[in-house]
């Protein structure tokens, strides 16, 4: 008889996030879009978690950014049914949670009793409140800011950046050698949370310049490199989006999407390594912005469930 291997029958929740993704993008569906009018949905901020107050990062947003609870009913609050027991609250019978991730460095000692730290990341289930009785009622902290202080916090974060804005033509990109964003005028968008979603994802691009978070931005259109960095823009904006209140739909060309999936079709740990790269460029746009400048959250998480920004050691393996 065959000996039963605990192993091989564990669940690859990496796996499952990615084949999740890759089937949505191949219908045509960005997963991570509100597939619906917004102006008509009550308004969320980023999720989080709310015995512990902190919000779900990198690949964590954007595992609960792909459930429709959270924007269906406006209400951002995540946790485990551990964390909501010590509460009191109650997971309904028969709701079905969503898979998150937890990450953490772990401290050992090698064979020559060195020190060394191990990456690990662990799978485990949140809740969305509409699924919990017993916990109170949300209360957004602050009213929705009309849609032109929004737009004002665009400015004061593209000011603070000092990335240079060039207005003409028809295209707007991000040029690495001469360090600028080129944008259409206003009056070619439709609307100016357009007009912000766009420039907030070419000041995605430009964070990456070597003077910044430095990464690669040599990709040609087509090339791995380039979908890559496309889509941590993406990611990115979704981010920076849900900060501020505004949209992040950046129309993408249908070769976009194709190479996303071929990107996440040869490495299923891509989308992990993507969120945290996202993450740190949403930290750094909003770092810009007094209201929304990141908080150091480098902390020794000790509970189950904690936001995650999945290093790329820990994602290699």
């Amino acid at each position: 008889m065959k000996k039963f291997n605990r192993a091989s029958a564990r669940r690859d929740h990496c796996e499952e996030l990615t084949q999740t993704i890759i089937a949505k993008l191949e219908a045509g569906v960005l997963p991570w879009r509100k597939p619906w009018d917004a102006a008509k949905c009550a308004s969320a901020s980023n999720p989080m978690n709310p015995t512990t107050g902190r919000f779900y990062r990198g690949i964590n947003a954007l595992a609960l950014a792909m459930s429709p609870h959270t924007f269906a009913s406006g209400d951002p609050r995540w946790c485990s049914y551990k964390q909501a027991d010590q509460r009191g609250w109650q997971v309904r019978k028969g709701e079905k949670g969503t898979i998150v991730f937890f990450y953490k460095k772990l401290n050992i000692k090698d064979e020559n009793e060195e020190d060394r730290a191990i990456p690990l990341l662990r799978a485990y289930t949140v809740f969305h409140a509409s699924q919990i009785d017993g916990i109170p009622e949300f209360v957004a902290p602050e009213a929705t800011k009309p849609v032109i202080e929004r737009i004002a916090d665009v400015d004061l974060i593209l000011r603070a950046s000092g990335v240079r804005i060039e207005i003409g033509g028809n295209r707007a990109f991000y040029r690495q050698a001469t360090d600028h964003i080129q944008m259409p005028p206003e009056q070619a968008f439709e609307d100016m949370p357009a007009w912000a979603a766009t420039v907030i994802h070419e000041l995605a691009h430009a964070s990456g310049a070597k003077h910044r978070l430095d990464r690669d931005l040599t990709g040609r259109f087509g090339s791995t490199a380039y979908s890559r960095e496309e889509l941590r823009a993406e990611l990115a904006s979704l981010f920076v989006g849900n900060a501020l209140d505004l949209p992040c739909d950046v129309p993408n060309h249908a070769s976009y999407i194709e190479s996303w999936v071929k990107v996440l079709k040869d490495d299923k740990r891509e989308i992990f390594r993507a969120a945290a790269d996202a993450n740190r460029i949403a930290e750094w746009i909003l770092s810009h912005h007094p209201e929304h400048a990141a908080s150091d959250d480098d902390h020794d998480a000790t509970d189950e469930a904690q936001p995650s920004n999945a290093s790329a050691e820990a994602l290699a393996a």
